[in-house]
């Protein structure tokens, strides 16, 4: 790697390394020497920006949490406009692409990883998962201050119901992802008990 690359770039670099070996080889197969040959670098690169692998592999999620912020702030904007149905099918398979997917089992398996999150986002739940929730219980309120969802919806039960539910029919990387159809079909039938008709 050329001397005197800004550090961003370095952290960019490594970090779309990463993903790409998740993409292709699993959470099993995610170790600093997999991130540093597919980057093209020397396994000294990634030490000298992070202490640790676990360190890199924290940052590596808090950097994906802080890109889903500008998928909420799309989502949110969204409130109003479309079908609430097909506006939550499209959120949820952004999210879940199997990257996050990949991402979410590295972090359920690394203990070492859990724990330095815990103390970057005091926050419960598994992260990226937390905040897929959070994501779309703030469009869930816009849309029930909009009337497009019943005044009694239970936001807080719906939100970590529709990410659950979404994380389960993208969760088999062996498989392919799921038909647009197929993620679809599981919004409105979560959807089904707060609005007449859950297409709106």
């Amino acid at each position: 790697m050329p001397t005197g690359v800004h550090i961003r770039d370095v952290r960019e670099q490594l970090f779309d390394a990463a993903e790409r070996v998740l993409l292709r080889d699993g959470p099993n197969a995610l170790t600093s020497r997999a991130v540093t040959t597919e980057a093209g670098c020397a396994k000294g690169v990634l030490h000298r920006h992070f202490a640790d692998f676990d360190a890199f592999l924290a940052e590596l999620v808090l950097d994906r949490i802080d890109r889903m912020a500008e998928q909420a702030t799309a989502l949110r904007e969204a409130a109003g406009t479309g079908t609430v149905a097909d506006n939550l099918t499209d959120a949820l398979r952004t999210v879940f692409h199997s990257v996050t997917v990949s991402i979410v089992a590295l972090i359920t398996f690394r203990d070492d990883l859990r724990a330095r999150l815990r103390a970057a986002r005091p926050t419960p739940g598994i992260p990226l998962a937390t905040e897929a929730a959070d994501m779309v219980a703030a469009y869930l309120t816009a849309e029930r201050e909009l009337g497009r969802i019943a005044p009694d919806a239970d936001i807080d039960a719906l939100a970590p119901t529709l990410v659950g539910a979404g994380h389960l029919l993208f969760a088999d990387r062996s498989g392919t992802p799921p038909e647009r159809e197929d993620v679809h079909r599981m919004v409105t039938t979560v959807l089904a008990g707060v609005t007449p008709n859950p297409a709106r």
